[in-house]
Order: C-alpha cells, then sequence, then structure tokens
C-alpha cells in the first residue's frame, strides 16, 4: 500500500503570538494529518518563538535575525521543507490564517480526484471571521484556461485559477524544485501573485471550495483598499512583475497590468490621503523601473538563514 502524500505546511509568524496559537493548534487537528510544520519567525519582538515550543514542540522553527517580510519568510520556509523533510506538497499560510479542520483534507481530494493532468498547485477558499467570503483573497478563474481545464476542474467542484494566495495555497514539491521559491526582495505584496504565477506557467492550479480557512485580519478589507505607505510596495513589486518577472507572457501581462492601474485607480478614488499614496506611486515607480529586485542569496545573507537552506535558496537561483 502506498504511503500518503507527505504534507509539509509552513506558516510565516510576526509578531502575532495569539493568533499563531490558533495556527499552530488548528494545524494539529487536522483530518488529513500534516507531516510536518516549519516556522519561520521573522524576528519577531513578542513571544512568538515560546509560542511555538510550546504548542508545537515538533515542528522545525527558524528564528531570522531581520524581518525578511511576508515574501523572505515563505522563501526560507519552502527551501527548510524541501531540504529537511522530503515533502510531497508544501502547503504555506501566514500567522493570521487559521484553517478550519477539515481544510488539508479538502486540497489533498482535490488532487486525488482530479481527472486532468498532475496539478501544479492549489488554493483554499479564505472567509473572514464572519464567515463570509474575504474579499482580499477572493480567487478569479484563469481568463485564459482552456475548455478542458474548466472541464476537469468542473468534475471536481474546483475552479482553475492563474494565481494563488499565500493565505492558503499548496504547491506540488517537483515543481517548486524546478521554479524556485518567491522572492524575497518583493518584501510584502504582490509576492504570492508572481510566485505562484510562475508555478502555473504552462502548468494547472485550483481553488478548492471544500478547503476553507478564516483569515483573521483586523477588518473585512479588499484589495482596492488604502494601503496607506505599503502602496509603494504595491507599485514596485507590480513593475518589477511586468518588467522583470517570467510568470506572465505577453498577453497576459497586457491583461494583469490594465487591471492593476483600475484598481489603483480605485483606490485613489476611495483614499482620504491621497497625498500619501501619491507619494508612495513615485517612490514605487522610481523603484520598479530603475532595475529589479536581487537575488535571494543577497536579500537573506545576514538573516540568519541555516547553512542547508541558504545553499538550497542558492541553488534555486
Amino acid at each position: 500500500m502506498r504511503e500518503p502524500p507527505r504534507v509539509v505546511a509552513v506558516v510565516v509568524a510576526y509578531n502575532r503570538q495569539e493568533l499563531l496559537k490558533e495556527v499552530l493548534a488548528s494545524l494539529s487537528e487536522q483530518t488529513h494529518r500534516v507531516t510536518a510544520i516549519v516556522v519561520v519567525n521573522n524576528a519577531s519582538t513578542d513571544a512568538s518563538s515560546d509560542v511555538v515550543r510550546e504548542y508545537a514542540p515538533d515542528a522545525t522553527l527558524l528564528e531570522l535575525m531581520e524581518n525578511t517580510g511576508g515574501a523572505g519568510g515563505f522563501a526560507v520556509g519552502m527551501a527548510t521543507a524541501m531540504v529537511r523533510h522530503d515533502p510531497d506538497w508544501i502547503w504555506v499560510m501566514d500567522d493570521d490564517t487559521v484553517p478550519t479542520e477539515g481544510a488539508l483534507m479538502g486540497l489533498m481530494n482535490a488532487v486525488t480526484q482530479y481527472p486532468g493532468r498532475d496539478l501544479a498547485a492549489v488554493g483554499s477558499t479564505v472567509v473572514w471571521t464572519d464567515g463570509a467570503v474575504h474579499p482580499m483573497n477572493t480567487p478569479r478563474s484563469n481568463p485564459f484556461a482552456s475548455r478542458g481545464e474548466r472541464s476537469d476542474a468542473d468534475a471536481i467542484g474546483a475552479m482553475p485559477v492563474r494565481s494563488l494566495s499565500f493565505v492558503s495555497s499548496m504547491y506540488r514539491a517537483e515543481v517548486v524544485g524546478a521554479s524556485g521559491y518567491p522572492i524575497a526582495n518583493y518584501f510584502l505584496w504582490n509576492d504570492d501573485f508572481e510566485y505562484s504565477a510562475r508555478v502555473l506557467r504552462g502548468r494547472r492550479g485550483l481553488s478548492i471550495p471544500g478547503s476553507v480557512v478564516v483569515h483573521k485580519t483586523a477588518r473585512r478589507g479588499a484589495t482596492d483598499d488604502d494601503p496607506g505607505e505599503r502602496f509603494r510596495f504595491e507599485v514596485r513589486n507590480k513593475i518589477w512583475l511586468f518588467r522583470r518577472s517570467k510568470a506572465l507572457g505577453p498577453r497576459e501581462k497586457l491583461v494583469y497590468a490594465g487591471s492593476s492601474l483600475a484598481r489603483w485607480g480605485r483606490t485613489f478614488l476611495k483614499s482620504r490621503g491621497r497625498d500619501v499614496l501619491r507619494r508612495g506611486f513615485l517612490q514605487g515607480c522610481r523603484e520598479g523601473l530603475h532595475g529589479g529586485p536581487s537575488k535571494n542569496e543577497e536579500i537573506l545573507r545576514t538573516s540568519g538563514v541555516p547553512a542547508d537552506v541558504y545553499a538550497e535558496l542558492r541553488r534555486a537561483e
């Protein structure tokens, strides 16, 4: 009898110790058990590491010396999963993402029941604390999916997607080995868009209604809400993605660039702090147009990444 697929969960933590307790507890209660847990503590100033030691004593804990953002944390965590746990699948999530007990089972059911060729990645349905779908993480159907892809997805009640959120998505390990890791220099915003789109270029991905996680953000915000000074990262990273990344083809870049411009326009119209957004936009444009993201080995060199993990990140560049 074949052993069940090895699933390694990767959690990136930064100063949310109380929510981290919930995340780790929910991982221990999954109806489809995880093989291992990797937690990357992104230089938190709270007791996040103590929480991991108490609530998940068998987890692999990496304590970074500097905050590398979600992008750096996921790059380090996924590389750690690859070199230390021999996974079949890597399941990633933030420290404010609480999976329901059937979340992993829903993802694995989709993987085993899918009638088409092997999937590269699958993502959960994300709801807020009131049970409503979270507008920040609402999946969008792949506008470029073939009729066959749509038919295969319909057969298991799923939806073909072109990108996924790091709030809860799962990647086939052999595809990770071939595609590399998230770009740490993105720091935050669009790191998951770039990475998942890169993984899924020429491959298949699905959003799975039967896998549900709760994204415990402070409020049920949308993607066009005012991000304040962080708008710089949204603009810079999108420009990097469209100019430098191989995640999207030429036609896709036109479609997604148009969508981004429309969303930025809505953000400006809704904002009460347009001067802040304007400064962030100009700074993001300058950084995005004059150069590109540095390699992971450069960004993570001084962050305290273990030698074996750092070697894997270098290999994948």
